[in-house]
């Protein structure tokens, strides 16, 4: 039955990840965006980081920086590492370049879905905070809950089975290196150990899962990228040839000899939409919890996060690896092959640091990928979860946590490409109908800065006749 299943779901996301479905839509649509907007993600660099320092408007809600925190805990993970190993070994070092470049025109596309989630955000009478994603403005601004329906749908599936199934198991696969490994008993202390922390973290609720990302995100992040720069300044020697490297085998044609699915710009493709999500429809989810003046401030947050994750940490591990004389191949395939070239320089200390490395990333990519599936439970159920629903789907997310550590390498892999493509399906073509909203949205921000205004959103005057629970307000 399970080898029955992994089949269903390998054929399923072969035929996604076509040139003409997947590829083409990250890729057309993050380019049509990034040029009818002038480059917002490049262009307003500085204005972004400017955003970032800004506390919340209401004096309770959470900050654009708390807000990126979630996203990145949910983008900078075992992704960063794993993902990154995985398309170099498999589709070859070209694989590097299109995971720039999908990062690059996808920071478009990150910006135009975060826009409209904080555009159509809504209320929770309760708190007094907003939330919102996807399923959300597809309701709103396309009159189409039933949509709404199934993007929630694809989204528990894709963060609470298919990602969180992976980041289990990349976790316990950290220690497959060791001498004290056991394929009976490992996985099931590893699994165990995770799922407890896991449970402790999501009972204590969304503002204490911002609150444990905001700290060890940053501290995690700048630890990897401080070693990965001492291994390429160890090898400064072999940069050229690296470089050399990776744009040659991008465009070669042994790299796509078996076919575009093993090719280089295929692995490219889905470990960078594994690890940047860009266009997915995922961090919007996050970004609708942010409470800002102008909803192209989120948006702007939002597509650094994109560049954080792919830019910064996916190039630190890719460098690092490709500037040590350790050859990829299939055989070493993830984990083993960042543990092999940290090992040429450090010794046995250098596999060591990657399995503490996996195990903050790991656990901070399950926090922040759970983040986002009670706001979908809610949005499917039409209303706030009552405490007994909520327990009962918190211990279902714990015991997949547990499962993931026990599950196969190709069920993991293959699950989460087929969960995220189902989501880009949806997403791209929904944004690419409301682009003109954000567009407008951008437009009256930019004006706003010239006049040296702190920008200010009302909605109406933007040409957003639905109803919004905080942008129609005159305050």
């Amino acid at each position: 039955m399970f080898e029955s299943l992994h089949n269903v779901i390998t054929t399923l996301s072969d035929f996604l990840y076509q040139p003409f479905i997947v590829p083409l839509f990250l890729v057309a649509a993050g380019l049509f965006l990034s040029i009818r907007m002038g480059f917002p993600q490049i262009r307003l660099f500085v204005e972004t980081l400017r955003v970032l320092n800004e506390k919340p408007v209401q004096g309770s809600g959470i900050s654009s920086f708390g807000a990126l925190m979630v996203s990145t805990a949910s983008r900078v993970g075992t992704g960063n590492i794993v993902g990154v190993s995985s398309a170099i070994c498999m589709g070859g070092p070209g694989a590097v370049f299109w995971m720039w470049l999908i990062a690059v025109i996808g920071s478009a596309s990150a910006f135009v879905e975060s826009t409209l989630a904080q555009i159509y955000k809504r209320e929770d009478l309760v708190t007094g905070h907003s939330y919102g994603g996807p399923s959300y403005y597809i309701q709103t601004a396309l009159g189409q809950r039933w949509l709404g329906i199934i993007f929630s749908v694809f989204i528990l599936l894709t963060y609470l089975v298919g990602y969180n199934l992976l980041a289990s198991y990349n976790v316990q696969t950290s220690f497959s290196g060791y001498s004290f490994y056991s394929e009976t008993k490992t996985p099931i202390i590893v699994g165990a150990g995770l799922a407890i922390l896991f449970a402790l973290c999501v009972f204590g609720g969304a503002k204490k899962l911002t609150k444990i990302t905001s700290y060890l995100v940053p501290i995690m992040s700048i630890t990897y990228i401080i070693v990965a720069i001492a291994v390429i300044v160890f090898n400064f020697t072999n940069i050229p040839s690296m470089f050399m490297t990776i744009f040659k085998d991008a465009f070669s044609f042994e790299a796509g000899a078996g076919g575009f699915a093993g090719s280089c710009i295929m692995y490219g493709i889905k470990r960078g939409l594994y690890s940047n999500e860009a266009g997915m429809g995922s961090a919007p989810n996050a970004s609708a919890s942010a409470s800002v003046s102008h909803p192209v401030k989120q948006g702007l947050v939002q597509s650094l996060s994109v560049f954080i994750d792919t830019i910064v940490i996916c190039s630190a591990t890719a460098l690092m690896c490709l500037s040590t004389s350790v050859t990829p191949s299939s055989e070493n395939s993830g984990i083993p092959y960042v543990q092999a070239s940290l090992h040429s320089v450090f010794g046995e200390l250098g596999p060591v640091f990657i399995t503490v490395a996996i195990l903050l990333f790991g656990f901070t990519t399950l926090i922040g990928n759970y983040y986002y599936t009670e706001g979908c439970l809610r949005f499917i159920m039409n209303r706030r979860p009552g405490k007994t629903v909520m327990t009962v789907f918190r211990i279902i997310a714990s015991i997949i946590v547990f499962a993931g550590a026990l599950a196969s390498a190709g069920f993991a892999w293959d699950s989460a490409d087929l969960c995220q493509a189902l989501m880009v399906v949806v997403n791209i073509p929904c944004i690419l109908i409301l682009s003109p909203i954000a567009i407008k949205a951008l437009k009256n921000y930019t004006e706003q800065r010239k006049q040296g205004k702190e920008p200010v959103y009302y909605a109406k005057e933007c040409g957003v006749n639905q109803d919004t629970d905080f942008w129609n307000r005159l305050e």
